[in-house]
């Protein structure tokens, strides 16, 4: 049985101002965190290159996300955190809309967890597989005004 998939209707609800946070975590080895802080990585400056990348797919959740409205973002902050055993990335997004902006900030933060995973990816290597692993994606705010 095949079931239909549609997009919510979301036609009758008011614009108001929606506001998500997401954060996740990418864990490191001590030597990849030294190299990061001193912009030591041969691909470049990668919270730099994770922050566009995060801005970037925030606005092209849409795209990405099936069903996903496409939504006129009005603002993607991007902070990140070294920790003794990784980055945390967190990421605020906002637009005055219909609906929530909680895909928009988990794809900002799963795009910026993933370029810096590729950025640093051979520094982190050990023989065939790495120890390097992405956790913890979560929405940590969700408001509308």
């Amino acid at each position: 049985m095949v079931s239909e998939v549609r997009m919510v209707d979301v036609s009758e609800k008011p614009e108001v101002l929606r506001i998500a946070v997401a954060e996740g975590l990418i864990k490191l080895k001590k030597e990849t965190l030294e190299a990061v802080k001193f912009e030591k990585i041969e691909k470049g400056n990668v919270l730099v290159t994770a922050n566009i990348a995060a801005v970037l797919a925030a606005k092209r959740t849409s795209e990405i996300i099936p069903l996903c409205h496409q939504i006129p973002l009005t603002s993607v902050k991007v902070d990140f955190e070294i920790l003794e055993d990784g980055i945390k990335v967190i990421c605020e997004v906002k637009a005055k809309a219909k609906t929530g902006v909680e895909m928009e900030a988990l794809t900002a933060v799963s795009a910026a967890l993933l370029t810096i995973w590729d950025m640093v990816k051979s520094l982190e290597k050990e023989g065939e597989s790495y120890r390097t692993c992405i956790k913890e994606i979560k929405v940590t705010k969700k408001q509308k005004i």
